[in-house]
């Protein structure tokens, strides 16, 4: 196997990394060329995580320690850090509600903790790096640390024996029984470490048979749901929603489904996230409605890949249909689909996501390039026209729509003909965002023993390149936006200004909009009508022209 990160976790010895190198916010972390998104912040991501390690607290021995957790009874408590993407976020949420259950409590404490379970992210370098980094300063705290997730199911034993400072490495296999595994852990009792597999070999290779399968799925907790539900108030199993938030605000992220069916050459997703499964309709809207009593007014709606959902559910609408039934839950006012897929995006989709009520005019487009050479290269389908006839049929309908893509640079066999092409589709495009990646190999990809791997120096050069050219494209296109009038979601309401997104941007990732004028008495969460009146970058200003909603 490949290098896991820039330098092996054993060089690191007992002590860890040196302070630059550990730090959070050290440049490994904030060049962010790698990332598909900026790093997330307001309480999410790894940008959040320092942890601050007093004397007392730093080196409390670990017999103390599970001495005070015993006494203390109820007292034991896990800090979760959740790195990487959405999907892990709602994986979090699931851990947090089967750690309560158990009777932890649960918080984002690191110094005050008697464990701390960092949530990896394992997509690409950077993003290993940094839970490697969160992992290490969470060892200093003196706490008890574990490490899971994507990272921990793709390295498993591997990163075990490289990093004994973690003092478990657990994959997805163990979620149904985290809460008694940490008990096991605070207690002294040693774990085996997860032993990684290829997850798309534990599913049936034919979509139809999943559901029925046994296997592990983060996110799909159905059986659970139903024990949780009888010991309760019998309630049908998809009324026991298993999940607890672990963030406030009018946003939530609600996974459709797990896994991905794709063979892009440059990605390992599948492999240690396994094949594609659809969560049931059912168990979705209840999770929807349960959001929504928290005061959730609006959902992402995440998976890897969005398009696909419902083709194991034999019904080959199903994603317009839960649409519908999403849209008439009280409270919910936004629902947005984030990670499609081009090549899936069918006309009956795009029409039943611009006609329903409550659906924002929202698409989130995985190009990945535009050169149908290199896009074939990357197992992957389209074009520069396709794609701008993609984008003309869905304005066609909403000339005002978001549109936003992730663009790989430097792939194995593109020439500068390519970069230009890719440039030029950017340019006709009209993007409201756009992340651009810089290319770099990845264990177990094919795209690793491909010919025609571009230098790095090359890659680079590329990547500040295009990376330029959006900066100039996005901030022209959100310059158009100037004089539109639209509804805006308020985010936050500080000392120093009050902050919301339009229905053109998705949370975290496609800037924000600042509201001026009668903000007063505005809080989380309403709903206001603002006319756009400057711009910056990505981001807009705006005036309230009607009262909150």
């Amino acid at each position: 196997m490949g290098r896991i990160v820039p330098v092996p976790f054993g060089a690191f010895g007992a002590t860890g990394p040196s302070a630059t190198t550990r730090a959070l916010g050290s440049p490994l972390y904030r060049q962010g060329a790698l990332w598909p998104c900026p790093p997330r912040g307001r309480g999410r991501g790894a940008g959040r995580y320092a942890f601050l390690v007093s004397p007392a607290h730093s080196t409390r021995s670990e017999e103390a320690t599970a001495i005070d957790s015993a006494e203390s009874g109820a007292g034991k408590s896990v800090a979760l850090l959740t790195l990487g993407c959405a999907r892990n976020e709602t994986d979090s949420e699931e851990l947090a509600a089967r750690l309560a259950a158990g009777g932890w409590r649960i918080s984002d404490d690191g110094e005050n903790a008697d464990v701390v379970m960092v949530n990896t992210c394992g997509f690409i370098e950077q993003a290993k790096t940094e839970s490697i980094d969160v992992l290490l300063d969470a060892s200093s705290t003196g706490a008890k640390v574990v490490a899971t997730g994507c990272m921990a199911e793709r390295y498993g034993n591997e990163l075990a024996e490289s990093l004994p400072e973690a003092d478990a490495v657990l994959g997805f296999d163990h979620y149904p029984d985290m809460a008694a595994r940490l008990d096991d852990i605070l207690a002294g009792r040693k774990l085996e470490s997860h032993r990684p597999s290829d997850r798309r070999k534990l599913l049936p290779l034919a979509p139809a048979a999943r559901q029925a399968a046994a296997t592990v799925v983060p996110g799909h907790s159905r059986t659970a749901q139903a024990d949780g539900a009888a010991a309760g108030e019998g309630a049908p199993q998809h009324l026991a929603v298993l999940r607890k938030r672990l963030t406030e605000g009018p946003v939530a992220n609600l996974k459709l489904a797990s896994g991905c069916d794709r063979r892009c050459t440059f990605c390992a997703i599948p492999s240690f996230r396994g094949s594609f499964v659809s969560r049931t309709p059912e168990e979705i809207l209840a999770e929807a409605a349960w959001l929504a009593s928290e005061g959730v007014k609006e959902l992402n709606l995440v998976s890897e890949n969005t398009t696909s959902y419902g083709k194991d559910l034999a019904d080959s609408q199903a994603l317009e249909h839960l649409l519908e039934g999403m849209a008439a839950i009280d409270g919910i006012e936004w629902i947005r689909l984030s990670y499609l897929q081009p090549a899936e995006l069918r006309p009956s989709l795009i029409e039943a996501m611009l006609r329903t009520d409550k659906v924002v005019p929202y698409f989130d487009l995985s190009f990945q390039h535009s050169s149908a050479k290199v896009l074939r290269r990357m197992r992957r389908f389209g074009s520069t026209e396709n794609f701008l006839a993609l984008l003309a049929q869905i304005r066609e309908r909403a000339p005002l729509a978001g549109a936003r893509t992730n663009v790989i640079v430097g792939f194995p066999g593109e020439t500068e003909e390519d970069v230009e092409e890719l440039m030029g589709f950017l340019e006709e495009a009209r993007l409201d965002s756009t992340g651009v990646f810089a290319y770099s190999d990845e264990d177990g990809t094919e795209a690793v023993g491909l010919d025609g791997h571009v230098d790095e120096d090359a890659v680079s050069e590329r990547h500040t390149r295009v990376s330029m050219l959006v900066d100039e494209l996005v901030s022209q296109r959100a310059a158009e936006r100037v004089g539109e009038t639209m509804t805006v979601l308020v985010e936050s309401v500080e000392d120093d200004g009050v902050d919301g997104r339009g229905a053109h941007q998705a949370p975290e990732v496609d800037g924000t909009i600042a509201l001026v004028g009668e903000v007063e008495g505005l809080q989380a969460g309403d709903f206001v009508t603002a006319k756009v009146v400057d711009s910056h970058g990505v981001d807009l200003v705006a005036e309230i022209v009607e009262e909150a909603w």
